[in-house]
């Protein structure tokens, strides 16, 4: 280990000086009255510090700790969208009711390990790595959807993801082990190569070994990614996990799934057959397909807004797995473009159900009738959200599936211009159900008795931090392609 290692997880050693830092200010301050606010500032600090070290401490382009970890733009590119996350993530909490005061040090603990696990997880290159981080994620993730004790519908929400978690790290336990036996290594850039070797000495039995593992490998991140048929989980879990929560549970851990599986994809298998005959682009547009339009037709029916917008995220998976399908340069491009601009349009909209959520004590679409006039901030501020998730114009979700849908295109094969065209369509499918919300703000009347909805203070910043990037891209998106352009992907 050396200076260049030690360079490239400075982030990450930052991050778990915060984690330690919170841990022990937890035990030490039991009964302070400033406990809360000094638990957020110590998280607050560690994130920013780990972000400063991101910045101020950048490794040479290559690997680190012989070849466990990249050290290059594509990660450092997720590390910090990881962190923003993180610090969003912290702050809902800290104003959220359904996060237990007397728990809220464990809320920021588990949520910090969860962040240094999505970190490690983009910048895995190794078959062990990529696991090891995803259990890192996995793990503080079951404890956090049950956080709330005494509700019924957070335990059974932790006890599915629990089994679904289980079952899918199984199966890529199985794939890698399996990756691992025919190529003889565990580092992606190794396993190509190799396939490509045993393509020309190997037999059936072989490539039907090769096609068994991959696609147990694909089950692990499809799980993560929530993409169907493995979405199952989803629903439930953003029903009844306390909302801060699935906020960060929204994008955090989508962005992480998506940046593993376009580098055990693009370096770790490399060309689209390599050279076996397994069309994994194919496969991965399939996944798409059915991912989106499952997410879309499901979210139609959906009364609860945080089950709607479970549904949506699965729809959204949707859509960047069409970026992670095409595979070129662009296309990943176009998948890094769209998860800040998601994290933006998505937070925004569970910060509002937070603040809807506080004041009525309901979730459903009609505790949302008449926000227009009880509060006019939440309510615009919702339906800028939720247009931009649809990807009308001039919001900056319109930006993000135009670059995603314009590179599919460029890719000029017949099936990927279907999948760009299921795209679009789904995209006006998704409005109905988002229109539904507005409708309700809008366009019905509240009961006299309704209560106001004021906003003030640190959750109002928050809200304009969100909804003006959102916004804001939408007409000035250069300043965030040259982010990405100098980030670099992994096929330059």
């Amino acid at each position: 280990m050396g200076a260049p290692d030690l360079a490239g997880l400075s982030a990450e050693l930052m991050l778990i000086i915060g984690i330690v830092a919170v841990l022990f200010a937890d035990i030490a301050l039991k009964s302070n009255p400033a406990r809360e606010k000094i638990l957020l500032s110590l998280a607050t600090l560690g994130i920013l510090g780990a972000a400063a070290a991101l910045i101020g401490c950048p490794a040479p382009e290559g690997s680190i700790f012989h070849g466990m970890l990249a050290s290059d733009g594509f990660a450092r590119f997720f590390k910090g969208l990881f962190l923003g996350t993180a610090l969003l993530g912290c702050f809902f909490g800290a104003f959220s009711s359904e996060v237990a005061r007397e728990r809220f040090g464990e809320y920021l603990i588990l949520l910090l390990c969860i962040t240094l696990g999505l970190m490690l997880l983009s910048a895995a290159q190794n078959l062990l790595m990529i696991y090891l981080s995803l259990e890192l994620v996995s793990l503080p993730s079951y404890s956090l959807t049950g956080f709330r004790r005494d509700d019924r519908r957070s335990s059974e929400a932790a006890l599915k993801y629990v089994i679904f978690g289980a079952a899918a790290s199984g199966f890529m336990l199985y794939g890698f082990s399996l990756l691992y036996g025919l190529c003889g290594t565990l580092e992606l850039s190794q396993i190509g190569p190799a396939l490509v070797h045993l393509a020309g000495s190997g037999g059936a039995a072989e490539r039907l070994a090769v096609s068994v593992a991959v696609l147990s490998a694909l089950v692990g991140f499809a799980y993560k990614v929530a993409a169907v048929p493995f979405h199952m989980w989803c629903p439930d879990v953003y029903e009844g996990a306390p909302t801060p929560f699935v906020a960060f549970l929204s994008v955090g851990p989508k962005a992480a799934g998506l940046a593993a599986l376009i580098r055990f994809l693009l370096v770790g298998l490399g060309e689209p057959a390599f050279g076996i005959g397994f069309p994994w682009p194919v496969l991965l547009g399939i996944a798409s397909i059915a991912t989106m339009t499952v997410g879309n037709l499901m979210a139609i029916h959906q009364n609860n807004v945080k089950r709607l917008l479970a549904y949506s995220s699965i729809a959204h998976a949707g859509y960047m797995l069409m970026g992670v399908a095409a595979g070129t340069p662009e296309a990943v491009q176009a998948v890094m473009i769209y998860t800040p601009i998601y994290l933006f349009m998505n937070m925004g909209a569970f910060l509002v159900i937070m603040a809807v959520r506080a004041r009525d004590g309901a979730e459903d679409i009609p505790a949302y009738v008449g926000l227009g006039t009880r509060s006019p901030v939440l309510a615009v501020s919702l339906a800028i959200f939720l247009f931009s998730l649809t990807g009308m114009p001039p919001f900056a979700g319109f930006i993000g599936k135009f670059f995603l849908f314009a590179s599919v295109l460029q890719v000029k094969q017949p099936f990927f211009y279907t999948l760009a065209i299921i795209g679009v369509l789904n995209s006006v499918v998704s409005l109905y159900y988002y229109v539904r919300i507005v409708r309700a703000m809008f366009l019905e009347k509240a009961e006299e008795a309704a209560p106001a909805l004021p906003l003030a203070g640190i959750p109002a910043t928050l809200l304009t931090l969100l909804a003006l990037p959102t916004l804001v891209f939408g007409i000035w998106w250069g300043p965030l392609a040259e982010l990405v352009q100098r980030a670099g992907v992994l096929l330059r």
